[in-house]
């Protein structure tokens, strides 16, 4: 055959062979071995062949005899259990002996890290003891002790039933990824749990604390595959070793069951918040910044900052207060992230029968932030955002980055010009929007320093907390019996805290640009929309 043909022929059944070597392995550089022997057989018999009638029989009856000859090399022992004779054997056609073998493979992969490297060290390599306790920094007593274990361990292992639990037949999937804090420079929690395993193997400790071995059970796959996985999550914070020996995790995941009736709820209470907002708090946010002239406006439409600063103000001025110790959920990698971690899956409705009452606007209530970036290199430079349907910014998080303002000070300054030694500042600039193509800079900018500017935001009055305080608790409790038992503080204190938060904010604006207190906002207007840039000038 052609090799273009054999190529094309081939490419389905890598990872075929590759899983079909690792279910006869007993190491994964064995599987490894075998795998390429078997593919290189395979594509060579193809390449010499000239047609083939039925490709999968070709194709596995190679394979078949490459691990026939593979295992014909190996010592020759029986599968006698009492005795720990593991399978050593120099024939393919098993018979009867396949199924004990399987079983007997599958409990040596449920063995502890280090005592399975001894078994096989002892048992399949011919190892002495003395020559396995000096390769591992071990005793010899200590070398006896884990071969008598696990003897006893396969022996009780052998006769069981193990059972796959629901996340090995049915896995969760997220349709989202979020934090609060500081993520690492490559990413957040997507960073380690966009893996299927990483995310289910988090999962599988949320409700029920787990030891490697039961998450290795819940998943459905043998520990050995799962622990460097584990380490991976437990060195980075996501997953934390408690009592006997098993994990928990501090990542929220959101419930699987939500309901509709108190969706409707909590909809009556956000009209009512939102009015009460709209009448007794925005005008005194507007009062306190009418004095402030020091503004550059891209559009000169005052209306703009105006909204951005009501926006920061529902966001950051009115929360409930409530005193929680939330050190445990803080996640701390070692890429140098902080941060809360939360994780949206997918969802549906316990009560699907009722009929709502207030079914909302079909608006998107969606908004990434509060985002906060701060020069490293000039002082006094400063950002806030927050990205909604209100602003025409892409990327989010990940493409707001500190140096874009950088960037935004030094042509402000002039000191970055146009030119080719500062070629890629600029594009950046451009393709964020910030400078338009006439070298206008399109962005918000305040002279002032940003903690003097906020601080003369008044607080939400206390009078008004104290009205939805007591709401706030109640729907928060109720909340947090969806929740297991150690994600419930975390989730008492966001949802008490945040009670009034970005959604009241859009709804508010939303009857402020309906009611015309504010004219819409102009396609142009939307690059800046709900982003404020501090710094000690303005542009020209």
């Amino acid at each position: 055959m052609e090799k273009q043909l054999v190529d094309h022929m081939m490419e389905p059944y890598f990872h075929k062979i590759y899983g079909f070597a690792v279910k006869k392995a007993y190491s994964d550089d064995e599987a490894q071995e075998l795998c390429a022997e078997m593919v290189k057989e395979v594509y060579l018999s193809l390449l010499g062949a000239e047609a083939i009638s039925n490709t999968d029989g070709y194709v596995w009856r190679i394979c078949s005899n490459v691990f026939a000859r593979h295992v014909s090399t190996k010592k020759k022992q029986g599968i006698s259990l009492n005795g720990m004779e593991l399978p050593y054997y120099d024939e393919y056609d098993l018979g009867e002996a396949e199924e004990e073998l399987a079983r007997l493979r599958r409990e040596i992969a449920y063995l502890s890290k280090s005592r399975r490297k001894i078994v096989f060290s002892f048992y399949y390599e011919g190892k002495s003891i003395a020559a396995i306790a000096g390769e591992m920094g071990l005793s010899e007593g200590t070398v006896k002790w884990h071969l008598n274990k696990a003897r006893n361990d396969l022996k009780e292992g052998f006769g069981m039933e193990r059972k796959i639990g629901t996340l090995g037949i049915s896995p969760i999937e997220a349709t989202e990824f979020g934090h609060n804090g500081r993520p690492d420079p490559d990413g957040g929690p997507e960073k380690y749990l966009s893996d299927p395993i990483n995310l289910n193997i988090a999962y599988s400790v949320y409700e029920t604390p787990r030891t490697k071995e039961e998450i290795a059970q819940e998943l459905g796959i043998t520990p050995v595959f799962l622990e460097d996985k584990i380490a991976l999550l437990e060195n980075n914070g996501f997953l934390v070793r408690t009592s006997g020996d098993r994990y928990t995790t501090y990542v929220c995941f959101s419930p699987r069951k939500y309901s509709l009736e108190q969706i409707d709820r909590d909809w009556e209470v956000r009209l009512q918040v939102v009015q009460e907002l709209l009448k007794k708090y925005v005008p005194k946010v507007r009062a306190a910044i009418a004095d402030v002239q020091d503004v550059y406006i891209p559009s000169g439409n005052r209306e703009l900052f105006e909204a951005a600063v009501i926006f920061y103000a529902i966001m950051n001025k009115c929360q409930i207060p409530i005193q929680k110790d939330l050190g445990k959920y803080w996640i701390k990698t070692l890429g140098g992230g902080a941060y809360f971690a939360q994780v949206e899956l997918k969802q549906e409705a316990e009560d699907p029968e009722y009929e709502m009452k207030h079914k909302g606007t079909g608006k998107d209530y969606f908004a990434c932030g509060c985002m906060t970036r701060e020069s490293e290199k000039y002082e006094g430079v400063y950002s806030w955002s927050i990205d909604t349907r209100f602003c025409s910014r892409k990327g989010a998080w990940e493409n707001n980055r500190n140096e874009d303002y950088d960037f935004l000070y030094e042509w402000i300054c002039g000191t970055i010009k146009d030119d080719t030694a500062n070629q890629e500042k600029v594009k950046r600039l451009r393709e964020r929007e910030y400078v338009t193509a006439d070298g206008k800079v399109n962005v918000m900018i305040v002279k002032e320093k940003a903690a003097e500017f906020f601080a003369k935001i008044p607080e939400l009055d206390e009078e008004i907390k104290k009205e939805f305080s007591g709401f706030a608790l109640e729907q928060a409790m109720e909340e947090a019996k969806r929740y297991p038992s150690q994600m419930q503080d975390y989730v008492v204190f966001f949802h008490t805290t945040g009670f009034i938060g970005p959604m009241e904010a859009l709804m508010v604006l939303d009857e402020m640009y309906d009611q015309g207190i504010f004219q819409p906002l102009k396609k142009e207007e939307m690059v800046t929309s709900q982003l404020l840039t501090f710094c000690d000038r303005l542009p020209e």
